[in-house]
């Protein structure tokens, strides 16, 4: 008690007073919560700082200087998450000129455009799934308070095998191209693999992403022949889970994600030419799937354009991208757990939620569509005891849009309100 005491008397020598949690009330006119499927009405959540301390029946007036915010013409909810995102770059005809041209700096200065309008569009918590390394940058900067974006759990590098989907000299001429290892994500053989995952836990890594097939828009022929043998894939799992990093496997085709999944991979990205015999595979083990049918409408409208992409692109472009929703029907009515994901970066920054409505034109229901974006990809990153949930006890991310998203899934698109940790964003 002494020592506290002269604490607060140092404080008020100094002219300073003891700092106290923000309190914001608000008042919403419709609260799914996420803890059910049903819609609340006439509600209070009450935020302490950066914790939701209490949900309450009824607009409850508050105590003394607390904020009020009126949300009693929205429907309020958790947090929005998107569980695929490459928050340093943006698709564009110059995207393969880009590496030669941009230094970090300038890849990361760019990239705050992008955090920012990926917040203000109610995705409060994305997973970055491969980039140079300046995605680490990216996420310390902005839990620093530095720059606007949303909480990132990053993969920093992709890992690949050389001439895989995550070789970055990939279309590089001999000069150029070397032979990138582990440093750079590329992998030939379990020791290099069990080296890579490590360097990605170095380098500052949450999770760890591989390339388990061939994809689209490296610049290479394959799009979808596996890209792993078994002890590879098994080394890589392993490894991570040893320093407690899940993993996802960018995938299109069958073979490759049978060994993904066999190796006890957390989730695969895409899936575009997943079957019966993976569906039941997933259901099996409880892997996650990530479909990101946005990308694959996105590259497909693309590859339509002369000179949009590299010519080796444009055929896998216009087979793969057009089956990704199909896919996504496929594995909802098999029963596979589906998470929220859009490969934003790929389409563009900000348009996440045109997701939802893709995921409802497939044949999932609307509330199973915003809780795979809220419960289902908080349990896939492992912080369900924070994020993905609007209760007592959690993290204050809670976002609003207009109407009724379980009656019309479209208003996921014009998010109002925004409140990230405790921090309004947009109102």
């Amino acid at each position: 008690m002494r020592t506290i005491n002269l604490f607060l008397f140092s404080l008020l020598v100094c002219g300073l007073t003891p700092m106290t949690a923000q309190t914001t009330y608000l008042h919403c006119g419709q609260l799914f919560d996420a803890t059910s499927s049903t819609l609340k009405s006439k509600m209070t959540i009450v935020v302490e700082g950066n914790t939701i301390t209490s949900v309450q029946e009824g607009y409850t007036r508050p105590d003394g200087d607390a904020e009020v915010v009126d949300l009693k013409d929205h429907t309020v909810m958790p947090g929005l998450m998107d569980m695929h995102v490459h928050l340093e770059g943006q698709s564009s005809p110059t995207r393969y000129m880009d590496q030669f041209r941009l230094d970090p700096p300038d890849i990361a200065l760019r990239a705050t455009q992008y955090t920012r309008r990926t917040l203000e569009a109610g995705f409060t918590t994305v997973r970055d799934l491969g980039g140079s390394g300046v995605n680490v940058s990216l996420r310390n900067a902005i839990d620093r308070g530095f720059i606007v974006g949303p909480r990132i759990v990053t993969a920093e590098k992709a890992i690949g095998t050389t001439g895989g989907h995550a070789d970055p000299t990939n279309g590089m001429n001999r000069v150029l191209r070397g032979d990138p290892g582990p440093d750079d994500g590329v992998v030939n053989s379990a020791e290099d693999a069990r080296k890579a995952v490590r360097q990605r836990y170095k380098n500052g890594a949450d999770c760890i992403k591989i390339t388990a097939t061939g994809g689209v828009l490296s610049v290479a022929k394959d799009g979808s022949g596996p890209q792993f043998v078994d002890i590879e894939l098994d080394a890589i799992v392993a490894t991570a889970n040893d320093y407690g990093m899940h993993t996802a496997a960018h995938a299109h085709g069958k073979e490759g994600m049978i060994r993904a999944v066999r190796a006890g991979i957390t989730s695969i990205e895409h899936g575009t030419m997943m079957d019966q015999e993976v569906i039941d595979l997933m259901v099996e083990k409880g892997t996650y799937y990530v479909p990101t049918v946005s990308a694959g409408k996105f590259v497909a409208e693309k590859a339509q354009i002369d000179g949009y992409f590299p010519a080796i692109i444009r055929p896998k472009a216009l087979a793969i991208g057009p089956m990704i929703q199909e896919t996504f029907a496929r594995a909802y009515a098999g029963g596979v757990k589906i998470a929220f994901g859009t490969d934003s970066g790929v389409s563009p920054h900000g348009e996440n939620a045109q997701e939802f409505e893709y995921m409802v034109e497939a044949g999932m229901p609307a509330v199973e569509a915003i809780l795979s974006a809220t419960v289902v990809s908080a349990e896939l990153i492992g912080r369900s005891d924070e994020l993905g949930t609007i209760e007592e006890g959690k993290l204050a991310d809670i976002v609003a849009v207009p109407g009724n998203p379980l009656e019309d899934i479209s208003v996921m698109r014009e998010v109002s309100f925004v409140m990230k940790d405790g921090k309004v964003y947009v109102d």
